[in-house]
């Protein structure tokens, strides 16, 4: 873990790159006190080591299925283990024994992926895991403070305001055109190993881009307008849980929220093949 050293940020958005619907405004001062993080997000490796401790179950492994991008799937796949798809958004297939150990459904396994984040874990089984580790999720503030990695206010990415200084590859999203092509340009076409590009000033990497994090946060867009400046923790209630920094199948064609004030969310029992989660703990 990394000590994070706490401090004062302006927290959120309000550039025109950004999605009303997500709350990422006002921006709004905000402190947060120091605290520890993951370097990297939880790996298949360190997850099954919790499972085999444990006996625990995901919940995709007690559904029978998760979600899975269509890209990934080979053409038996599509035609024999999806059994539905997500009206408006179609390359989100439903797959029959989806799970952290078999990410693309029946016949893939995670064998040479040990380094990589472990996916198709739910806000619940991220939890779990965090409990069993003595440790707890990041608040959303604490997850933005983080990533930030101490630059000046205002910087889109974890190393900047510039997505490609000098041309190069920071982080790992969808290159060419989605969902049809993925160029990989950025040399990964799927989820990359958990410690892949260069960390930020705090030694974090991956804060954006390769798989979503969840937060401990419910999720409220208007919660930006109500938060208190001191180690705000999300709203009291909610239906969904925050998720923050985007992953590789963002593109600026249709969700460019690989970016350090974009926020997201889901259910918290929802697994997919692009979130996954890293853990903090207190001083």
């Amino acid at each position: 873990m990394k000590l994070i050293p706490g401090g004062d940020f302006l927290m959120g958005n309000e550039r025109d790159y950004g999605f009303p619907l997500d709350g990422e405004g006002p921006v709004h001062a905000v402190t947060v006190a120091p605290f520890y993080l993951d370097a990297t997000t939880v790996t298949n490796e360190q997850f099954n080591d919790f499972v085999n401790a444990t006996g625990y179950k995901t919940e995709a492994e007690r559904f029978g299925w998760s979600f899975v991008f269509e890209g990934d799937l080979s053409a038996k796949q599509l035609a024999s283990a999806v059994r539905g798809v997500v009206r408006g958004s179609e390359w989100w297939c439903r797959v029959d024994g989806a799970t952290w150990r078999h990410p693309e459904g029946a016949g893939s396994n995670i064998k040479q992926r040990w380094k990589h984040p472990v996916v198709h874990v739910s806000w619940n089984d991220a939890v779990a895991y965090a409990t069993w580790v003595k440790k707890r999720l990041p608040t959303e503030a604490e997850w933005e403070f983080a990533a930030r990695g101490g630059l000046p206010a205002g910087n889109r990415f974890p190393w900047g305001d510039v997505l490609e200084p000098e041309g190069r590859h920071r982080m790992n999203v969808w290159q060419g055109v989605f969902p049809s092509k993925n160029t990989a340009a950025d040399g990964h076409a799927g989820v990359a190993p958990a410690q892949s590009f260069r960390p930020n000033a705090y030694g974090l990497y991956q804060m954006t881009g390769n798989v979503w994090e969840w937060c401990a946060d419910w999720f409220g867009a208007g919660y930006y307008r109500v938060s208190p400046r001191e180690n705000p923790a999300g709203p009291e209630k909610g239906n969904e849980r925050v998720m923050r920094g985007g992953s590789y199948l963002c593109h600026a064609s249709y969700c460019n929220r690989y970016r350090v004030d974009a926020r997201n969310r889901n259910g918290a029992d929802t697994s997919t093949t692009n979130i996954g989660f890293r853990c903090a703990s207190d001083v």
